[in-house]
């Protein structure tokens, strides 16, 4: 009994392991994600913000932006927010505590 909990410990061991060598967090800034999103014109969750709950936001000027995020009106931890090049619109992204 002892030899087959200790063959099981070692067998799921060896699965934590595993898992840990392949994870990957890529974690960027809010000004980063914003520069994505007015660069490609897209509103969309980069899925960068390590975890953190996240708004994303459009708009005709900065503010409008920054309102439209989703949350908006929580404690924030940072905001960016990047001008569109091509369509002159205003992308906005807010981390919340």
């Amino acid at each position: 009994m002892k030899s087959a909990l200790l063959f099981l410990a070692l067998i799921l061991s060896s699965f934590a392991v595993q898992a840990a060598e392949t994870v990957t967090i890529t974690i960027s800034s809010a000004q980063q994600d914003a520069e994505t999103m007015a660069r490609t014109g897209v509103l969309r969750h980069c899925r960068t913000a390590g975890g953190r709950l996240e708004g994303i936001g459009s708009g005709a000027t900065r503010e409008q932006a920054i309102r439209n995020c989703c949350y908006w009106g929580r404690p924030y931890i940072e905001i960016g927010v990047a001008r569109s090049i091509r369509t002159g619109r205003y992308f906005a992204v807010v981390r919340y505590k």
